[in-house]
This record gives structure tokens, C-alpha cells and sequence, in this order.
């Protein structure tokens, strides 16, 4: 392998890094995968087999069906987080429900496996936020790439200047427009 071709698998490399990078910064990824990974321990142990010597002891339940639609449904939102970032909150909240369901049905939520995993993936989907424009030096009129979640700080003002069309700037209960009180005068 010549320094050329090294250079051009690391160049490639590199790029395809941070196309991931700019891939997993546009959704809630780590509360994706958690969810993702919560999703195998519920389906897997209600119906795994552990042989100690010559003794098999079955980790089965009654509800060994249940086990695998919770299971199934973890891998889905897990999923549903990634690809349809859109829908995180949904999708983080029945994850955390379910979670929750699988301490009942599924051998303590896999052992407390899948159940911290379902509830932390879940709490991660719900909280994430799409990140705002970072603005360059340069060119104040361009965003350049999204950084950190979007946070409303600052109310836009109304239009027409402060303190108008809302309100707030007269606490007497006066519109600003007509300087009535939306009552009704009778008479």
C-alpha cells in the first residue's frame, strides 16, 4: 500500500466520519440507541435458556409474548428516533412507558437492563432539541452549520413597537388599540 492510497482511504474515511457526525448532530441519537439497545435484553432473556452443568433453568414468564412486543416496540422507537427525528417526543415517551410496563412482564424489565436503558433512551428522545444556525464572522446573514439546542430567551416584540398588540406594557386590563376592557357596557 503506497502513502498516495493511505492518504486517500483516510481522506475518505475522514469525510464519511463527519458526514456520520453531521448525521447524528441533527437527532436524538444517543436516546436512540439506548432505546434501540433496551429493546434486545426485554426480547431476548424471557426466552433464553442458561446451562449450568447439566442443569437448564428457563427464564420464562407467563407473559413471554408480551415480552417480545415490548421488546420489538423499544427497537421501533428506537428507531422512529432516528430516522423521524419529528416525532422524538412521541417516540420517547412511549419508550419510557413502555419501560415501565416491561418491570411487570418481562423478568424486572430484563434484570434492569432494558428498563434503565428504555428509561434513559426515552428521557434523552424527549429532551433532545434541534439545534439553531451558528452565525459567521464574516457573513452575518449565512448560517454556516447548527449548534446546540434551540432555546426561545427572547420573545419577538409585536409589531408597531413594545408593548403593543399583547397587552403587557398596561396592567390596567385596557386594550392598547381602543383603550376598552373587552367588557360589555350596559345601557
Amino acid at each position: 500500500m503506497s502513502a498516495e492510497t493511505r492518504s486517500g482511504l483516510i481522506e475518505i474515511l475522514g469525510r464519511k466520519r463527519l458526514a456520520f457526525r453531521e448525521w447524528r448532530g441533527h437527532r436524538p441519537f444517543w436516546g436512540g440507541l439506548l432505546t434501540l439497545l433496551a429493546g434486545v435484553p426485554i426480547m431476548y432473556i424471557p426466552y433464553a435458556n442458561l446451562t449450568i452443568g447439566s442443569l437448564t433453568v428457563r427464564m420464562a414468564t407467563t407473559a413471554g409474548a408480551g415480552s417480545l412486543i415490548i421488546g420489538v416496540l423499544l427497537v421501533v422507537l428506537g428507531l422512529t428516533m432516528w430516522f423521524q427525528p419529528a416525532s422524538r417526543v412521541f417516540a420517547g415517551v412511549a419508550a419510557i412507558l413502555l419501560s415501565l410496563v416491561s418491570l411487570v412482564v418481562s423478568n424486572f424489565g430484563a434484570f434492569l437492563i432494558g428498563f434503565l436503558l428504555g428509561l434513559i433512551g426515552g428521557a434523552l428522545g424527549v429532551s433532545w432539541a434541534p439545534g439553531k444556525p451558528e452565525q459567521s464572522a464574516d457573513e452575518p446573514g449565512d448560517p454556516d452549520r447548527i449548534v446546540g439546542p434551540v432555546v426561545a430567551t427572547n420573545p419577538a416584540p409585536a409589531a408597531g413597537g413594545p408593548a403593543l398588540g399583547n397587552g403587557l406594557g398596561n396592567l390596567s386590563g385596557t386594550s392598547p388599540t381602543n383603550g376598552e376592557n373587552g367588557r360589555h357596557r350596559a345601557g
